[in-house]
């Protein structure tokens, strides 16, 4: 998901997305440790949309203190 589709979203909306990715890491964690993961590349992927959610939210939140 790009971050111009996350800006369009609402708090609570992000924070269950943040939610969904962090249970999808864990996952794909598990799997991995267990040899089974079938898309290593998946993983890079996940932590990276991890990282545009909390991207988005900070700069919510700053926006909304300024």
């Amino acid at each position: 998901m790009k971050a111009s589709e996350m800006r369009s979203k609402s708090q609570l909306e992000l924070e269950q997305e943040l939610n969904d990715l962090l249970k999808e890491q864990f996952t794909l964690r598990m799997q991995q440790g267990a040899g089974q993961l079938a898309r290593p590349d998946h993983v890079k992927k996940v932590r990276k949309n991890i990282a545009r959610v909390k991207t988005v939210m900070n700069q919510k939140m700053a926006g909304s203190a300024s």
